[in-house]
């Protein structure tokens, strides 16, 4: 209505030039002057109608909520080509390497291609309650797995990453969903692992859980803030097809409870942001007693501008697992015993330009020996390198190399993995 609006007083400021001009012409050009209003009108009223379709057309496209709340759609279309030359545990995003190693006379190397890192997401905000703020997010991508049939790895299966409401007043926050762990909170750059984030079973216990997290956060410079949050136990052990049942710390009938505190400033990449975390679970055993997952941790992300940045992660803990896979990716060792295990990585990233993104990094975990089994994993070292560009139009293509390194009783086992992407985020 506002264009119908404005259309109409052009119309209207278009004649008046001519309306004294009609007033002093002689008679015999008043026809004239009456021609150019009807042809002036008659083009205002094309333009009117136009403005009236493209109107309508807007309203149909809109994309509205039952609330009347602003919506917006986003997502990452990505394309990933990968190569390694040895055993893994997963093809296009590896985090281990494997053993045996193949033993039938076929290669042990492999290359190929995926776009199961394909991400969409949709954002709800400008909503009040409570006197708060009221957002909330959802994250889908496409690393679910994939059909056990010929063509499944091709058909991948859509996955909840994160699905949150956040209510946020002045100085406190209160998030219900799935979102990542307050005791870790940052994930590597690059997106060569997406769906399973950089370092995994190298000191990242990167995790989305569902919980319940209250932030508090006072406005100083540099602020400090307080949270904790009471999480749905989890031991990451493997479920059916279709039904669901409950594992050892689901069985113990606690929640898992975490605690951090920090202090930051800046905001966006020039963020600085370092933090102490604790966190506590139990898990259900034989007899009356109930075995202890913890952790304790530390974590930082430390900018100097917006060119350079340095973020990392540490913890020493026990069954820790299902929090993203501390102890390589064992929670239970010897006689059912808790995995002691100590790991962290860190992340070097420089931005010479708006459009390019460099990157360096080393993660590792490291399992007491004394708590695994003969065939269990003693230690996992993950070094990594990335190059990214940024073309405009929210393309992008850019490219990672890892070295892993996973040592058993028998040595150590290494690989060298290469992916490549592009895509283009909208």
């Amino acid at each position: 209505m506002t264009r119908i609006t404005g259309a109409l007083l052009l119309v209207v400021v278009a004649a008046l030039p001519a309306l004294p001009a009609a007033a002093q012409t002689p008679q015999d050009s008043a026809q004239a002057v009456m021609d150019s209003l009807t042809e002036r009108l008659e083009r205002a009223e094309r333009a009117i109608e136009r403005l009236q379709r493209q109107a309508q057309e807007l309203d149909q496209a809109k994309v509205g909520t039952r609330s009347r709340n602003r919506l917006e759609f986003s997502g990452t279309i990505l394309l990933n080509g990968f190569w390694s030359d040895a055993r893994v545990n997963n093809s296009d995003v590896p985090t281990f390497v494997a053993t045996p190693q193949d033993t039938t006379g076929l290669p042990n190397g492999y290359g190929g291609a995926s776009v199961r890192q394909t991400r969409l997401g949709m954002a709800l905000s400008g909503v009040q309650a409570l006197g708060a703020s009221l957002s909330g997010d959802l994250q889908l991508d496409f690393y679910g797995g994939q059909q056990p049939t010929t063509g499944g790895r091709t058909f991948p299966l859509p996955r909840i990453r994160t699905a949150f409401a956040r209510l946020d007043w002045r100085h406190v926050g209160l998030l219900v969903g799935q979102e990542t762990q307050i005791v870790s909170p940052w994930n590597p750059a690059g997106l060569a692992s997406v769906g399973l984030p950089g370092f995994t079973n190298a000191g990242n216990l990167w995790f989305w859980i569902p919980q319940v997290r209250l932030t508090y956060e006072t406005g100083a410079r540099p602020r400090l803030g307080l949270q904790a949050a009471a999480l749905s136990p989890v031991m990451g052990t493997a479920q059916g097809t279709f039904l669901t049942q409950p594992d050892s710390a689901e069985k113990s009938q606690r929640p898992f409870v975490q605690g951090r505190l920090y202090t930051g400033w800046g905001d966006g990449d020039t963020e600085t942001q370092i933090g102490v975390g604790v966190h506590r679970g139990w898990i259900a055993t034989t007899g009356d007693s109930l075995l202890v997952s913890e952790a304790y941790t530390v974590d930082a992300r430390i900018a100097f501008g917006e060119t350079f940045a340095i973020t990392g992660e540490g913890f020493v803990g026990s069954a820790t697992a299902g929090l993203g896979g501390g102890g390589v990716g064992q929670e239970l060792g010897l006689n059912g015993i808790p995995v002691d295990s100590r790991g962290g990585w860190v992340q070097l990233v420089v931005r010479p330009t708006a459009s390019w993104e460099l990157g360096a990094g080393w993660g590792m975990d490291d399992p007491d020996d004394a708590d695994l089994a003969t065939t269990g994993r003693l230690m996992n070292m993950t070094f990594g390198g990335l190059v990214s560009m940024r073309p405009g139009g929210g393309s992008f293509l850019g490219g990672e190399v890892r070295r892993i390194v996973t040592t058993y009783q028998a040595g150590d086992l290494s690989a060298w993995h290469v992916n490549v992407y592009s895509g283009v985020g909208f």
